[in-house]
C-alpha cells in the first residue's frame, strides 16, 4: 500500500504519543496498557482540546493534524473514489460466544475483537478493535449520519486500515429492511467454525463505464465495478453492543458485553461495496497512509438506544477534511 505508515513510524508515534491516539487504540501504534487499565484520553472535540487545537496538545507529535493534505474524514460523494466490492476483501469474522470487553476511553466507547481477518490487495489485517463516532465523521454526499462505526485493522508490518460503517436511527416505522447478502455483489456466505466468510463467484463484471482503479497494493491493481448496492438494515449486533453501554457511563470503565453474532455484520457487509481512499487517523496524531474502506451498507438502532448512546458518549466527531492533496484548511491558521 503506498504511503502506507511503517512499523518505524508506529512505533515512534506510540512513544512520542501514547495517550492520543484513540482510533489506534489497540494497535502498534496505540498498546493497550498491559496491566489491563482503560487510559482516558488527553484530547476532546471542543475548546481548546478540540480538533482546531490538537496541534497546539503536543506540536511535536500532531503536526500533521494541521499540516497533513490526506486527512480523514472527507465526504464521500459518490464517484469521488474507487469502490471495491465486499466479495474482494475476503472478510472473516468470529462470532464473539462468550463476548467481549467494552470500555470508556473518554473521547469513545470500544470493543475489543483481536480476531477476525480480512484481505485488501496483498496484505492481510486482523481486526483489532471497534469504535463509534456521533455523528457520523465522514459524511454520506454531504449529509452527516447519526453515528459511525469504526472497525480497525492492522497487518503484521504494522499498516493499518480502518472499516468505517454509518449508523442511522430507525425512524419507527417498521424498522429497516435487511438485504439479503450477496445478491447484488456475486458473494456467497460460508460459515465453519463460528467463522462467517464471503466468497466471491466468478462473475465477470460487465459494465466497463462504471470501472475504478486503485492505487498499487503489494505490486498489483484492482479494476472492479461499483455495484449499485447501497441499503440499511436494523443491527440486533449493535442493540446488543449498546445494550451495556450505561454500564461504562464514565471514562476509564470496562464491562463485558453479552454474547455478539458478529456473522449478522458480515453477512450485512457482503451485500455492498466499499468506497476506498487512502486518508489519516481521525484523532491524534492523525497519521497518514491509513487505509479507509467505507460501507454503502448502513446499519440502524432504535431512536432509545440511540439516545443512551449518545447520553455516554455525547459529541466525538473531527470535522470534514478538504478533499484529498488539497491544502490544510488549518495551516493557515498556524503560519
Amino acid at each position: 500500500m503506498a504511503g502506507s505508515i511503517s512499523l518505524r513510524a508506529l512505533l515512534l508515534g506510540a512513544f512520542a504519543s501514547k495517550a492520543l491516539a484513540s482510533c489506534a487504540y489497540g494497535t502498534l501504534l496505540h498498546p493497550r496498557a498491559e496491566d489491563g487499565t482503560v487510559e482516558v484520553n488527553t484530547f476532546g472535540y471542543t475548546g481548546q482540546i478540540g480538533p482546531t487545537n490538537w496541534v497546539a496538545l503536543d506540536p511535536a507529535a500532531n503536526a500533521v493534524c494541521s499540516t497533513g493534505v490526506n486527512q480523514s474524514p472527507i465526504d464521500m460523494v459518490p464517484g469521488a473514489n474507487a469502490m471495491i466490492p465486499a466479495s474482494q476483501l475476503n472478510l472473516e469474522i468470529p462470532d464473539m460466544t462468550e463476548g467481549t470487553e467494552f470500555e470508556n476511553l473518554g473521547t469513545t466507547v470500544e470493543v475489543i475483537a483481536g480476531q477476525g481477518s480480512m484481505r485488501f490487495g496483498n496484505t492481510s489485517f486482523t481486526l483489532q478493535q471497534f469504535h463509534f463516532h456521533l455523528p457520523s465523521e465522514h459524511l454520506d454526499a454531504g449529509k452527516s449520519q447519526a453515528m459511525e462505526m469504526h472497525m480497525v485493522w492492522e497487518s503484521e508490518d504494522a499498516k493499518i486500515a480502518v472499516v468505517g460503517v454509518f449508523i442511522d436511527v430507525e425512524d419507527g416505522a417498521g424498522g429497516s429492511t435487511p438485504t439479503p447478502p450477496g445478491n447484488s455483489t456475486g458473494a456467497t456466505l460460508k460459515k465453519k467454525d463460528g467463522f462467517v466468510k464471503m466468497v466471491r463467484k466468478s462473475t465477470p463484471h460487465t459494465h466497463d463505464h462504471d470501472k475504478r482503479q486503485l492505487p498499487a497494493v503489494g505490486g498489483s491493481f484492482f479494476h472492479v465495478n461499483a455495484p449499485a448496492t447501497a441499503a440499511t438494515s436494523s443491527s440486533n449486533l449493535l442493540e446488543t453492543v449498546f445494550s451495556s453501554v450505561g454500564e461504562i457511563s464514565e471514562p476509564g470503565t470496562l464491562t463485558k458485553t453479552k454474547s455478539l453474532n458478529m456473522a449478522e455484520l458480515v453477512s450485512t457487509l457482503a451485500a455492498g461495496s466499499f468506497q476506498t481512499y487512502e486518508g489519516s487517523l481521525t484523532t491524534p496524531p492523525c497519521s497518514e497512509g491509513v487505509r479507509w474502506l467505507v460501507s454503502d451498507q448502513k446499519l440502524a438502532i432504535k431512536t432509545s438506544t440511540f439516545n443512551s448512546v449518545r447520553d455516554v458518549i455525547g459529541f466525538n466527531s473531527r470535522f470534514p477534511q478538504g478533499a484529498l492533496g488539497e491544502p490544510n484548511a488549518l495551516s493557515g491558521m498556524m503560519a
